[in-house]
């Protein structure tokens, strides 16, 4: 960030009637019972009788067929729902049973469209599978296969069809005995020391607040981490100072529902005035009444404002106007005026601004704020949509029925305005006793094991060291960290995987890469994610990647996405400019974010200083609202960034192949400290196609610092010499 300058649509068959159940010949059942996962249970005498455990669990499958999803296989009716595959091989149907259990048979009562050859397969974790047994020569009916071993997860994996439709299951029964693996773990539990719980008569508050601001206020990249947490109800006389690693929310469903009367402040005091590394730190769900009328939040990158509403005035510039580099706000309500005064970028998504907002340097975005500039970039450079395409707002805790739950918000679609201001959001609420309660110290192995038993995961704050791949499998998983928990992964490992499922809600965590380079830090969806993902999508939000900076640090790629149909909603992935294992080579990391699925919209996308490509899109039908990069500082000369024949990688490029694609509110700047005569042949990259399209690109060269020689392509002037003042494209092509 800038430290010195200011200024093909799938065929859905009609439903086949069902032909009578039968027992199927099998042509061969092979056990094929390895050792890890399943144990081998030997026979002994007076085993208690085999119990169902399938029926109404949690089911997912590789695909689905128009309406015949996979709970319909697991629900006990055995001819009236079912689950139906594409029609293709390598297909799968699993359930989670909930608990790990010794398994005896299982059940599976074909529809038409059987599986003539197909593998039974078991896992603790939903991740390492091991095959039971296989099936050869089945011919549809009823297949009554006998399995021994444990697990917890199920599966059936097709290989072979039977007809030239898919796989499709009336029912998919599993039957043994609970127990025989690992202990269930409990949900909820204590939030530990470093959540600080108050409500309105809490003695010494403020002490408090002063305490762990003294901590945070310049702990950069310190080892605290904070959350302040305020039950519904009126505080008074507080002034909270957010240092790093600190969040502090109301617990209420709405932000009136607790009022500070009092400030929320963030400041730059400790670093001279100059609030571009005011990073990591966020404030949600409270109503205020500044002191003065004018509430303090001055930010840079990774730092959210959620779910407020300032009945005042919002300053986001230090004391002093020194500089300022960048930040977002959604689902706010600002009675007064916004003061950007010297925000080089911001933007707003879904909020309400009462008395308008005050100069532009750079790049301000607005998608679905009431009150908003209107649309006149370049000059002011307001780049103003009327409504946000898609959007669904982070979960966060509550206080109700004298105990915590977390609420989930819905999807909105086309949204204006915030989603509290006709009364009560509509969502879901979730209580606490459904989350396993994460805390410093717990394995990755643990955590794993709660996700295979079906609960959702709150990190609570502080650091944790990862020796695997965190597996989100189950569909509709919350992961939630509060006073921006932080994920290290050791040994080279990605951090946290989601599998190819529907609305995994991942939000409120940094992931800081590990001494070993990892392939990547966060991958959503595994490759050539295929699954539609529209009504129910998968979200990222106010989740972060670091490399170096905190140490040294190495990843090839920060974030990939693969699943279609993802909400990226304001994200920083940083390769680390200051700060300690910081060097060309030393905290390398060549790309930012890779998008590979279809129909992924990225609102609030902050990407920066990596080694090549900061953002690559491969997906089609792409969209991002609001873009801000800088290229790498650390660059040794002109030949480390050459890219061919081309000057320097691109900060956003949208690959050949795409066909459709659209943005807005896009910038990249350069500050070649090292060796400040290196050109960048543009910022952006894109194919000329008509469906490709972009709207209000700019790039600066910051006192120059290296330049840029056009914006987009070979489109767009160059940046002028020492100015710092933007090259700007009003639309593209």
């Amino acid at each position: 960030m800038p430290h010195l300058w200011s200024p093909p649509a799938r065929r859905h068959p009609a439903a086949r009637p069902p032909r009578p159940a039968r027992r199927a010949t099998v042509g061969a059942l092979v056990a094929a019972l390895a050792g890890g996962l399943l144990a081998v249970v030997p026979a002994v005498p007076a085993i208690a009788a085999p119990t169902l455990l399938s029926q109404g669990k949690a089911a997912t499958a590789s695909s689905t067929e128009g309406p015949f999803t996979a709970p319909g296989a697991v629900d006990g009716d055995l001819a009236g729902t079912r689950w139906a595959s594409d029609w293709s091989d390598a297909q799968w149907f699993q359930v989670d049973l909930g608990q790990s259990a010794t398994l005896r048979s299982a059940v599976l009562t074909w529809e038409t469209a059987y599986g003539k050859s197909y593998e039974i397969q078991a896992s603790e974790n939903g991740t390492d599978w091991r095959t039971v047994t296989t099936v050869t020569g089945g011919d549809g009916g009823t297949d009554d296969v006998a399995l021994s071993g444990t697990g917890r997860y199920v599966r059936m994996k097709g290989l072979t069809r039977g007809t030239v439709w898919g796989y499709s299951l009336w029912e998919f029964q599993v039957y043994g005995t609970p127990g025989g693996g690992t202990t269930p773990l409990p949900g909820g539990g204590d939030l530990g020391p470093n959540v600080h719980v108050f409500d309105p008569n809490t003695p010494g508050i403020q002490a408090r607040l002063d305490e762990v601001f003294r901590q945070q206020e310049s702990a950069q990249f310190g080892t605290g981490r904070h959350a302040f947490l305020f039950k519904p109800g009126t505080y008074q006389g507080l002034n909270a100072q957010i240092g790093f690693y600190t969040q502090i929310a109301g617990l209420g469903l709405r932000p009136d529902d607790t009022t500070i009367n009092g400030d929320v402040t963030v400041d730059a005091g400790w670093f001279n005035g100059n609030a571009t590394q005011n990073f990591w730190r966020g404030a949600e769900g409270l109503a205020l009444n500044p002191v003065n009328g004018t509430d303090r939040w001055a930010v840079s990158q990774a730092s959210s404002f959620r779910r407020m509403h300032v009945r005042g005035g919002l300053n986001l510039a230090p004391t002093g106007y020194g500089w300022a580099s960048g930040g977002y706000i959604a689902d706010s309500r600002i009675d007064g005026q916004v003061g950007n005064y010297s925000q080089q970028q911001w933007y707003t998504r879904d909020s309400s601004i009462g008395g308008g907002w005050s100069n532009s340097v750079w790049n301000q975005v607005f998608s679905g704020t009431e009150g908003a500039p209107a649309q006149s970039f370049p000059e002011p450079k307001y780049t103003t949509l009327d409504t946000t395409p898609v959007s669904r707002e982070k979960p966060y805790l509550i206080w109700q029925d004298n105990q915590f739950k977390v609420f989930s918000p819905a999807k909105r679609v086309n949204a204006r305005g915030t989603t509290w201001a006709g009364g009560a959001p509509q969502g879901e609420t979730i209580p606490l006793s459904r989350f396993y309660v994460v805390r410093p110290g717990t394995t990755a192995a643990t955590v794993n094991q709660a996700l295979a038993q079906g609960l959702h995961l709150l990190f609570t704050p502080g650091i944790y060291h990862v020796d695997r791949t965190i597996e989100v499998n189950r569909p509709g998983t919350v992961v939630l960290g509060l006073g921006l928990a932080t994920i290290i992964p050791d040994n080279g490992v990605t951090a946290l995987r989601v599998a190819d499922v529907d609305g995994v809600r991942l939000a409120g965590f940094l992931v800081d890469a590990g001494p070993v380079n990892s392939p990547a830090l966060l991958e959503i969806g595994p490759q050539n994610a295929s699954a539609d993902h529209s009504a129910d999508p998968t979200t990222v939000q106010d989740v972060y990647v670091r490399v170096g900076g905190a140490g040294a640090g190495k990843a090839t790629t920060g974030i990939v996405v693969n699943n279609d149909d993802t909400l990226i909603d304001h994200t920083w992935v940083w390769r680390a400019d200051h700060g300690d294992g910081v060097g060309w080579e030393t905290n390398r990391a060549d790309y930012g974010v890779r998008v590979n699925g279809d129909d992924v919209l990225a609102t609030g996308l902050f990407v920066e200083h990596f080694n090549k490509y900061d953002v690559e899109w491969y997906g089609d039908r792409g969209r991002t609202i609001f873009f801000q990069n800088e290229k790498a500082y650390d660059a040794p000369n002109q030949a480390a960034i050459q890219n061919g024949t081309t000057k320097g990688y691109a900060a956003y490029r949208v690959d050949d192949s795409v066909t459709t694609h659209e943005g807005w509110g896009l910038g990249s700047y350069c500050y070649y400290n090292v060796d400040p005569t290196i050109r960048q042949d543009h910022g952006f990259k894109a194919p000329v196609k008509p469906g490709v399209r972009f709207h209000g690109l700019l790039t600066v060269s910051l006192g120059g610092n290296g330049q840029f020689e056009h914006v987009i392509n070979d489109i767009g002037a160059p940046t002028q010499g020492t100015s710092t003042i933007p090259s700007t494209v009003v639309s593209f092509p």
